[in-house]
């Protein structure tokens, strides 16, 4: 049972390319805006994530729940877990034996979260898998819970890095694992040149074309994956929030990168 809260292989480390450090207007990461955006987009989230990525999404998640696979019978949370697709990933991974609880605080996302769940084929002896809307600046649970707690390509979104790595750290079991998944630039001049031209130029047409939203999400996208620290620099944001054995991986060229860390025991 998952108690609510009192009150609501590693590799050398990527730094961030110089080019993602000119001045630019702050990317606007209001709870407000976050909240509508997504739900503009919601009905086209999941054919936009593999259009757009080429299907490597996918391949990204398996990685995950592999390098930070459940052990043990603890339950699991994904935070900003949007669609559901990590959830239902680490679920799977699981055997269903394992609670699972993905939370988000955009409600579009999660009716679709739930309109996969409820295609899961039916068996008395599956453990939960559940949807909950909550903001991951305030998860609704207490201390000490889960064995591992992932978000991916969430945390960038969330108003304050800090306090949403604080809360994930909170509620994870005393040598728990926290997984995060997200975006990042490629190291290599010779792949971070023309990507992040696509990334700027051609990624954000296609996407406001097929997902039409008065937010601009595909604008956004790129602008928030140049403003949000990546590599050692991220690593060290885990660190000074209390994060130890923090490692991380670069995906795909560099295209993502997979950030691991424990919760002290």
């Amino acid at each position: 049972m998952i108690a609510p809260a009192a009150e609501a292989s590693d590799s050398t480390a990527i730094t961030r390319p110089s080019e993602a450090n000119s001045p630019e207007e702050m990317v606007d990461k209001s709870g407000s805006r976050i909240q509508q955006m997504f739900g503009e987009i919601a009905g086209r989230y999941d054919l936009l994530n593999r259009l757009l990525s080429g299907g490597v999404d996918v391949y990204w998640r398996w990685v995950t729940i592999n390098r930070c696979p459940p052990q043990g019978n603890d339950p699991i949370l994904d935070t900003c877990t949007g669609t559901g697709d990590l959830a239902l990933a680490y679920w799977n991974k699981a055997n269903r034996k394992v609670p699972v609880i993905g939370t988000d605080f955009t409600f579009p996302m999660l009716a679709i979260a739930r309109q996969k769940q409820l295609k899961q084929k039916a068996n008395p002896t599956n453990a939960s898998l559940d949807f909950i809307e909550a903001d991951s600046q305030q998860l609704p649970f207490a201390a000490n819970q889960f064995q591992i707690v992932s978000v991916a390509f969430g945390l960038r979104n969330i108003t304050n890095t800090q306090l949403g790595l604080t809360e994930m750290l909170r509620v994870a079991k005393p040598g728990g694992k926290i997984a995060i998944l997200e975006f990042s630039l490629p190291g290599l001049a010779l792949i971070r040149v023309p990507y992040v031209w696509y990334f700027k130029n051609v990624l954000p047409r296609i996407g406001q074309l097929l997902a039409r939203n008065r937010q601009m999400a595909y604008e956004y996208l790129p602008q928030s994956v140049s403003q949000f620290p990546y590599g050692e620099e991220l690593c060290q944001i885990m660190r000074e929030c209390g994060y130890v054995d923090v490692t991380c991986t670069p995906l795909t060229f560099g295209i993502a990168s997979l950030y691991i860390g424990s919760k002290p025991k």
